[in-house]
């Protein structure tokens, strides 16, 4: 008779069970990692896009003027440094 139902499982031992639980256990771990780092990526772009959009505004003008420029690039240099460690 081929048409038995089985319930669609099969038995392990104890050492096959602590294996797929280490696996389910990496493979979550794994998407958190992958989580964060995407966290991490979206915010560095984001971060930079103000400037390559404000760099690109006005490409008729061939100067930019750009006051306190040390400061700004010091405080960008933090904030890119902060997503970057976190």
């Amino acid at each position: 008779m081929s048409d038995i139902f089985d319930f669609g499982f099969t038995a392990v031992d104890e050492d096959e069970l602590q294996s797929v639980k280490a696996v389910k256990q990496e493979a979550t771990q794994a998407s958190s990692s992958a989580k964060t780092l995407q966290g991490q990526l979206d915010e560095l772009y984001n971060a930079v896009t103000p400037l390559l959009n404000n760099l690109k505004a006005n490409p008729e003008k061939e100067y930019i003027l750009w006051p306190n420029r040390t400061l700004k690039i010091e405080q960008f240099e933090k904030k890119l440094f902060d997503i970057y460690n976190k």
